[in-house]
């Protein structure tokens, strides 16, 4: 459409056709303004009655060019914010009294139906971009204008926030959990988006069935082998960062330890943040009690699986063996062999715990393989 308002169409914001006084705008404005929200309906179909009288007079069904102006008509109404019931309610009632104007006027509202709703699908895609956008500012700490688009989307950042992430998402997940969790909870309740090949859910702590219920169609989902990460409520911008980095640390560390539980809290697992944050101290630790363990005939890793079945096991040797499927012998002899290697016994408590940390470290650092071989000595 012409933006000086005179469109060779016929159809434009003129609200008056090649007639003037024949025009839809004119012709019936009471009809069109009665509710002050209609008012631009008018001005979106000038001219248009004035086509369908012209239809009536020549039988030529409107042109390319007409169409193309009815499709931004219906485009530059849903940008308005006028109700498509009432642009096609008028459209349909400028043709009141003239006759054969039917196929025209089909083509005309299929036209303008047709610009309508591109342009919601348009402002829909528009807002997922921004949604998916913001949620990744919010979860990177960047924060230009954060509480105001925070405000945008419902969201209260002054609020405690819990960070959810699930491992093993395929192509099309995210979607179909979105609108799951979105028609349960409401778009200002749950943020979901993808970050660093994980699928992530923002939720409010007062609101522990989000993430529940996240966990529940991801684990209907995913294919074998998906997790998900938990981390713990935190208030403001920042705390949505640090619950998401708590989340996806959980993840790292239910692998480094060979956890099994398919959901993993960062408040179950406090210890390994504070066992890693003096790491040449646990590694001393390590290499001090367990290197030893790298001389035994058979090899470390039976060995180092026995103390973790004792630990898990709470030192009972019967329950050990079970979780080894060896004999209960087998665990008694593996026991004897540990403390004649290292000098410690899970049956000392103050050796068990030592025994414990330095066999959690060992896990977490991926011992032997990333620490230097040591020098090997004579086997006992």
């Amino acid at each position: 459409m012409d933006p000086s308002g005179a469109d060779s169409s016929g159809v434009g914001p003129s609200g008056v056709g090649p007639s003037g006084a024949g025009s839809y705008g004119v012709d019936r404005p009471k009809e069109l303004r009665a509710d002050g929200s209609l008012g631009g309906v008018a001005e979106l179909l000038g001219g248009h009655r004035q086509r369908l009288a012209d239809h009536a007079a020549t039988g030529r069904l409107p042109g390319r060019q007409v169409m193309d102006a009815y499709r931004a008509a219906g485009t530059r109404a849903a940008e308005e914010g006028v109700p498509l019931r009432a642009l096609v309610d008028a459209a349909l009632a400028a043709g009141e009294g003239l006759p054969g104007v039917l196929p025209a006027l089909r083509k005309a509202v299929a036209a303008l139906m047709e610009g309508y709703e591109r342009a919601q699908q348009a402002a829909l895609r528009a807002e997922e971009d921004a949604r998916r956008e913001f949620v990744d500012d919010l979860l990177q700490g960047r924060a230009e204008r954060l509480a105001e688009r925070a405000e945008h989307f419902g969201l209260r950042l002054a609020e405690s926030y819990v960070v959810a992430v699930a491992r093993g998402m395929r192509d099309g997940d995210q979607d179909r959990i979105e609108r799951e969790l979105i028609a349960r909870f409401g778009s200002h309740n749950v943020l979901v988006a993808v970050r660093d090949g994980l699928l992530v859910c923002v939720a409010p702590a007062m609101l522990p069935a989000a993430v529940g219920e996240f966990t529940h169609h991801v684990r209907a989902r995913f294919p074998t082998g998906w997790r998900v990460g938990v981390g713990r409520p935190h208030r403001g911008p920042g705390g949505v960062v640090a619950s998401y980095r708590e989340a996806a640390q959980s993840l790292e560390l239910a692998d480094s330890l060979g956890l099994k539980p398919d959901v993993v809290k960062a408040a179950d697992l406090l210890v390994f943040p504070v066992l890693l944050r003096d790491r040449s101290a646990i590694e001393d630790l390590v290499t001090s009690v367990l290197n030893p363990l790298l001389e035994a005939r058979g090899g470390h890793e039976p060995l180092l699986e026995t103390l973790e079945a004792i630990f898990a096991s709470q030192g009972n040797q019967t329950a050990a063996a079970r979780r080894l499927r060896v004999s209960p012998r087998a665990i008694t002899y593996r026991l004897e062999r540990i403390r004649r290697l290292t000098g410690f016994s899970p049956d000392e408590p103050t050796q068990r715990f030592t025994l414990e940390t330095a066999v959690l470290g060992a896990r977490l650092l991926g011992w032997p393989t990333a620490f230097p071989r040591p020098t090997p000595r004579p086997d006992p």
